[in-house]
């Protein structure tokens, strides 16, 4: 409930004042951020991907102010399905001079029911929602808003006690990352506890986050997108979802590895790029896809996911994340011996057999809150640690 909010100032939300970007779409609903250009999207046709680049992840409003009280309203989109359990409203963390001073999420906006069964879906449409950060400490600092990493949000208008004028060019090194719904953040607690935002926070980077939940297909659109923009270090996790959604046989799949990191390397010659391979995911690592919903853990209110592909289709060349990891170990092995940029890391590094009994998988396909936070900094300390520094 928004209480009194005395003489504020208005100020429409444009597009001067994101970082994490890369297009914004005027809409009737507001100013709606997407993390693919306009062209990128006109060659995709997966609904999937045009559901999961318009969530924001790693998207922020950045202003300086010297307000303690700001407002913003939002017009967000939500996903469901029939039989699961809601997912929890996606969240909007508020960041001062770097540190997270306060969290909030929207009521209202439009839900989107999927039926599984039938294929169906329903609309319901809800009123605008304003968010209301008071308490802010006073002087002049840097302010953003981190908008919820798992939840379409369209942007109307920014309110404050104070005139906000767009933050100051970002001078950290820019990481540009892509992946799956695992670089997305889904299962995160917020938007800056997604396993990317922590390890940028933790090295000091200006985060461009291209983590596509169920998107990270080695898409030539999306190698073109890295390629065209500014980056002091590349990073893309390959394999949960070309094995989940069982889109390609070994044949395919090492030639399009290198022809996603030809298209990045004649992008960006002396860029350091980060080859990710496939986290530990049980269910798949040696049963291939396609992934489904566990049926009987959605009859129990569960969200859970199964393999359905039969092991004995790999001698026939459908991908495992075993299989995927070998085969990108021998791609980056011999296409860094003309490349001393290139870099590979194991997954499994990340997240392996020993963290699969410790903190396994809620829902056996992504990890939890407190994971995303361990995966960050395990990424961020080998960054620090075995990768060259970004820019150098």
């Amino acid at each position: 409930m928004r209480d009194d909010p005395g003489d504020l100032l208005t100020v429409p939300v444009t597009v001067d004042l994101l970082r994490g970007c890369l297009d914004a779409e005027p809409t009737a609903d507001g100013l709606l951020p997407h993390r693919l250009p306009r062209w990128a999207r006109a060659q995709n046709s997966d609904p999937q991907l045009a559901a999961v680049e318009v969530q924001p992840a790693g998207v922020r409003l950045a202003v300086r102010t010297a307000a303690t009280r700001i407002e913003l309203d939002t017009s967000p989109t939500t996903f469901g399905y029939v039989g699961a359990p809601r997912r929890p409203r996606g969240v909007y963390d508020l960041v001062v001079d770097g540190r997270l001073v306060s969290q909030a999420t929207a009521s209202g906006g439009r839900t989107l029911t999927v039926d599984l069964a039938t294929g169906t879906s329903r609309t319901e449409e809800g009123p605008v929602c304003t968010l209301v950060f008071g308490g802010l400490p006073a002087g002049d600092k840097h302010v953003e808003v981190w908008l919820p990493h798992n939840e379409q949000t369209a942007l109307l208008a920014l309110r404050a006690d104070a005139p906000l004028a767009p933050a100051p060019a970002d001078r950290r090194p820019r990481w540009v990352h892509h992946g799956s719904s695992i670089s997305q953040g889904s299962n995160a607690a917020s938007p800056t506890g997604t396993w990317p935002a922590t390890a940028a926070r933790l090295v000091g980077l200006d985060l461009v986050n291209l983590g596509f939940g169920g998107g990270a297909m080695l898409d030539p659109f999306v190698a073109r997108t890295m390629g065209g923009t500014a980056a002091d270090l590349l990073s893309v996790e390959i394999g949960i979802n070309l094995v989940t959604g069982d889109v390609m046989r070994m044949r395919a799949f090492g030639p399009a590895v290198h022809g996603f990191l030809d298209t990045l390397r004649e992008a960006h010659p002396d860029t350091p790029v980060v080859v990710l391979s496939p986290l530990l995911c049980p269910i798949h690592e040696h049963t291939p896809g396609p992934g489904s919903f566990d049926v009987a853990a959605l009859g129990e209110g569960r969200l859970a996911f199964t393999a359905t592909g039969d092991p004995a289709d790999v001698a026939r060349g459908r991908l495992t994340l075993s299989t995927v990891r070998t085969e990108l170990a021998r791609i980056v092995e011999q296409r860094a011996a003309e490349d001393p940029h290139l870099h590979l890391v194991d997954g499994r590094s990340l997240y392996g057999e020993d963290d699969a009994v410790e903190r396994p998988l809620p829902d056996r396909l992504h990890p939890d809150a407190a994971t995303h936070r361990v995966v960050g900094e395990r990424f961020a300390a080998m960054a620090a640690a075995e990768l060259p520094s970004p820019g150098t």
